[in-house]
């Protein structure tokens, strides 16, 4: 993939950064200098950064990509704010990426989360400056679904698979289009269910309900699915009417701390990242509640290796309210109610490729997008998909599946055997 995807890449700058026009002003010695310091600072990434005048910084012939810099103004923004300064830049034409955006991204995070490795001062100087996320609460979860969700389904059809499946697939074929490896991944998720037909399941947050609707059609399973997006539970309840599954599935337009009832399965797929880690204990006991005993849980999660917030940009342009636990912050949600956790996969590369997919898609669909929308928010999208791909290949990001029942259930599988048969 080229980072030249739109117009405002690669157009001149000027020294208020406004692209387009004429450079008034040369980059001085302290405005380079500061520049070659910052990219020591951050591990000395592998890219070059070219400023308007055409001086440059970084690593010359070993760059994986060229960043430009349209203006003086852009220079400071982008020193001072980082994250977000980057992302806004990016989106609105004042920066440029020469070369392979998401191997430019993948370079800067490696290189920066090895320099926070070794130098603590850095690692806890992000830390404090890093915006908290939004609050998960009741009304606050609303608005941040709204602001993510809510932006059309025809948006998410141009480049989701044809179920409109917004998580992480599953590749046990590498070979596999997006649309084999979704419909994998819900064999995947069902098989760690052990679902039968009769059985009973609660879903918290369905997106536009193909889960739910492959375990009801596939599966033979009675499905309640929460979900607090309007839009994605308008489409769900069409498509079910029009199968005519209407008496297997149940989509509920309600917050999943409402769930009632009580099931044989419980399941959540790519919806605790917008759980917040306040509210775990909150959602461990609506499990406790909901789940039979003899019953089967499974919540499938973006993730990371060690606690830190979301990218600050991400958070407040693209995904308010993320949060992506480790392992050991997820088992706020089962220590304390006897469940036992019975299996826990990573599906880290599976998620890269699913990005790439994505992606590819996406570009393809540029023209469309900056039709319904602008050329602002074409690039805005476009540097999330490219950094959610670079972010799972860097090892930046996670994907965890686990699996877990009540602590005194004997009836759980001895083996795995019953994923892969």
């Amino acid at each position: 993939m080229n980072g030249d995807s739109s117009p405002a890449n690669g157009a001149p700058g000027s020294a208020n950064g406004a692209p387009g026009s004429k450079v008034t002003a040369r980059s001085t010695k302290f405005e380079r200098s500061v520049l070659k310091r910052a990219l020591q600072i951050t591990g000395a990434p592998k890219v070059t950064v070219r400023l308007w005048d055409g001086a440059t910084a970084g690593d010359g012939g070993a760059a994986a990509a060229t960043l430009t810099v349209h203006g003086r103004a852009a220079l400071w923004r982008l020193l001072a704010r980082g994250d977000i300064a980057f992302g806004d830049l990016y989106s609105d034409g004042g920066i440029a990426v020469d070369g392979d955006l998401t191997q430019f991204l993948c370079e800067m995070f490696t290189a920066t989360a090895r320099a926070r490795r070794e130098n603590r001062w850095l690692d806890a100087a992000i830390r404090i400056f890093t915006p908290r996320p939004r609050l998960n609460t009741t009304t606050g979860s609303r608005r941040n679904i709204r602001h993510h969700y809510d932006i059309g389904n025809d948006f998410y059809r141009l480049w989701l698979d044809e179920r409109m499946q917004y998580t992480c697939a599953y590749y046990p074929d590498q070979t596999f289009t997006v649309e084999q490896a979704q419909r994998a991944k819900m064999d995947h998720v069902c098989k760690k269910l052990q679902l039968k037909p009769g059985d009973t399941v609660v879903e918290a947050g369905c997106g536009w309900g193909s889960l739910a609707f492959y375990m009801a059609q596939n599966y033979g399973a009675s499905v309640t699915a929460y979900n607090i997006s309007a839009e994605q539970v308008s489409y769900a309840r069409a498509r079910a009417r029009e199968a005519g599954l209407e008496d297997k599935l149940n989509y509920v337009e309600d917050d999943y701390r409402n769930i009632s009832g009580e099931f044989d399965a419980f399941v959540s797929v790519g919806m605790l990242e917008h759980v917040g880690r306040a509210q775990y204990k909150t959602l461990g006991d609506v499990v406790a509640q909901c789940l039979r005993r003899g019953g089967r849980g499974l919540v499938h999660t973006i993730g990371r290796n060690r606690p830190r917030l979301m990218s600050p940009w991400i958070e407040k342009r693209i995904f308010p309210g993320a949060y992506p636990p480790t392992l050991r912050e997820m088992m706020d949600i089962f220590e304390g109610r006897d469940f036992s956790v019975l299996d826990v996969e990573n599906l880290r590369l599976h998620y890269a490729r699913t990005l790439q997919h994505w992606r590819e898609r996406y570009e393809a669909a540029l023209p469309r997008v900056r039709e319904m929308f602008d050329e602002e928010f074409a690039r805005a999208w476009h540097l999330y998909l490219c950094g959610s791909q670079a972010a799972f290949l860097s090892g930046s990001l996670q994907l965890f599946q686990v699996v877990f029942a009540h602590g005194d259930d004997n009836g759980v599988p001895w083996t795995r055997g019953h994923l892969y048969r």
